[in-house]
């Protein structure tokens, strides 16, 4: 199981909405696109931003997303 878990981390990544916006995030493919794309900029050398030593790529982009160390930008801030 995954720790936090989806809709946790939907809240976190939606955290600056104010009401009434469109939500950055309305899926969880979008959160798995992220983590993912965040796990290969690891795996090809980026420094992680939270403590990676001794853990997977793709929890240490999952822990950067959850303490708001790296943000999902929705298509017009692309």
């Amino acid at each position: 199981m995954l720790h936090p878990s989806y809709s946790d981390l939907m809240k976190v990544v939606n955290s600056d909405v104010e009401p009434g916006e469109t939500p950055v995030v309305n899926s969880r493919y979008s959160i798995v696109m992220a983590t993912s794309k965040r796990a290969r900029q690891l795996i090809s050398g980026e420094e992680p931003l939270v403590d990676g030593k001794g853990r997977k790529a793709l929890s240490v982009a999952v822990e950067e997303l959850n303490q708001g160390k790296i943000k999902i930008l929705g298509d017009e801030e692309e």
